[in-house]
C-alpha cells in the first residue's frame, strides 16, 4: 500500500491537507506524531512504510489535534481542505492558459535534464553518492520534482486543460 494511502485511512485530516497548500503543516503533524526530528515529507514516509500499531494510533491521535486545529481555522470538514486544494490546482491550471507563461516548460526542462544528467553520471560511474549527502539530498528531490513535472504536463493538469479547450469549442445547445 502506498504511504499517502496509509495517512489518508489512518489519519483522513492530515492525509487530505498533504495534497494541498496546508501540505507542510500536515507533514509537521505527521512528523511530531511519528517522533521524527526531521519534519520533511522523505522521512514521514520511510517512518510510515515501517510503521507499528502503536505508531499508527499514534498518528491517528495526531489526525484528531490536527482536525481540531483546522476546525478552528474555520475547516468545519475535511471537503473544506479538499476544495482548497482542488482550487489550489485549477489556479495553477488557470495561469498556464492564461499567460501561456515560457517558465513552467522551463522550469520543467531544467529538472528534467538535471535529472537524467545525475542518474546518468550514476550509472556512469562518474558520481558517487556515497561520497555525498548533498548529491543523495539532490537526487531524491529532483526524483520527486520530476515526477511532478510529468504529472503536471501528462497528468491530470493536462487532461483537464485539453477537456477545458474542447467545451470551449463545444457547441452550445
Amino acid at each position: 500500500m502506498d504511504w499517502k494511502n496509509i495517512i489518508a485511512t489512518v489519519a483522513p485530516w492530515i492525509g487530505t491537507a498533504l495534497g494541498g497548500p496546508l501540505g507542510g503543516m500536515a507533514v509537521e503533524a505527521a512528523a511530531n506524531a511519528l517522533g521524527l526530528n526531521d519534519k520533511t515529507v522523505e522521512a514521514v514516509k520511510g517512518a510510515i512504510m515501517g510503521a507499528s500499531p502503536e505508531t499508527l494510533l499514534a498518528l491517528k491521535e495526531a489526525d484528531q489535534s490536527f482536525a481540531l486545529q483546522m476546525q478552528s481555522l474555520g475547516f468545519a470538514q475535511i471537503k473544506d481542505l479538499e476544495a482548497i486544494a482542488a482550487a489550489d490546482r485549477d489556479s495553477a491550471r488557470d495561469m498556464l492558459k492564461t499567460t501561456r507563461s515560457w517558465v513552467p516548460a522551463a522550469l520543467s526542462g531544467f529538472v528534467t535534464v538535471g535529472y537524467f544528467t545525475i542518474l546518468i553520471g550514476l550509472m556512469s560511474g562518474k558520481l558517487e553518492i556515497s561520497d555525498s549527502q548533498a548529491m543523495l539530498l539532490m537526487l531524491g528531490s529532483l526524483t520527486t520534482a520530476w515526477g511532478v513535472v510529468m504529472a503536471f504536463w501528462f497528468g491530470t493538469t493536462a487532461d483537464s486543460g485539453r477537456k477545458t479547450e474542447l467545451l470551449a469549442q463545444a457547441p452550445a445547445k
